[in-house]
């Protein structure tokens, strides 16, 4: 199986904690430059400092940039593109606060379309001349596995990451024909700070304890646990190697078989 990213250069969004950080070592240990990105070049620079570097010419770094700022993500992106083109792109970012969809105001909707479609999009654009001059690109955006069953009290969030997996679809179609691939990884239930921040709502919503809610939450998991950041890293990871060439246009569940739906 190849699996070997020698030579490529991978952008991986939200890279300073949770499945951010974890995709990064995992495409660093399979040989990737990688560039991790997060609003603070004080928490990104010491997870650069401490990603792998299997073969000498490996070089790592960081962009420190805002996905809410779209103009300077767009700049910021495009020259260090300039410096060394991206085959690999991990779309990766926090979700949007909970609640019913009902309750939400526009602005929440409109928030959350840009920090995550809008975002991703100018990232693409960014990247995609380096992919297609390559005949080699990986698009993989972190989404949810409510694009196939929506999740109760995440209102905002099941409605837009749903236009995400929309939007990547039909990239796949364009762009298949590149050689570009563009796929999205639906985590489950993960031990990170979006999982914290979920316990912590639904806590306070309900009045149980914690230990209460994350038992009911893993009553619907038939692996019987919540997952390691890793665990969903390395389906990231494989997806952006040479061996998922025929791999496109997918939702790949990393949920311990929560998913009910084919």
């Amino acid at each position: 199986m190849q699996l070997d990213l020698n030579g490529r250069h991978a952008l991986v969004c939200g890279g300073s904690q949770g499945i951010g950080r974890a995709a990064a070592q995992e495409l660093a240990l399979l040989g990737a430059n990688v560039t991790v990105l997060a609003r603070s070049a004080e928490t990104l620079a010491p997870v650069v400092d401490a990603l792998p570097r299997v073969h000498a010419a490996q070089n790592h770094g960081f962009i420190a940039a805002d996905m809410a700022d779209a103009d300077t993500l767009r700049r910021k992106v495009e020259s260090a593109a300039n410096a060394a083109s991206f085959q690999i792109l991990v779309n990766n970012t926090g979700g949007p606060p909970g609640g019913p969809a009902h309750t939400a105001g526009s602005a929440a909707f409109v928030a959350a379309f840009g920090h995550h479609l809008l975002a991703g999009h100018t990232l693409l654009q960014a990247v995609l001349p380096g992919m297609r001059e390559a005949g080699y690109g990986r698009v993989v955006n972190v989404i949810s596995t409510s694009v196939k069953e929506p999740i109760r009290n995440l209102g905002v969030s099941n409605t837009i990451r749903g236009a995400v997996a929309s939007w990547a679809k039909t990239l796949a179609t364009e762009l298949g024909p590149y050689g570009i691939t563009v796929n999205n990884v639906l985590p489950g239930y993960t031990r990170t700070q979006r999982l914290e921040q979920i316990l912590a709502d639904r806590t306070r919503a309900t009045g149980k304890p914690r230990e209460d809610i994350e038992q009911a939450m893993l009553a619907s998991v038939p692996a019987a646990r919540f997952a390691d950041a890793a665990e969903v890293a390395a389906a990231i990871a494989f997806l952006c190697t040479p061996a998922a060439a025929y791999v496109n246009g997918i939702n790949l569940p990393v949920d311990g078989g929560r998913t009910q739906s084919l």
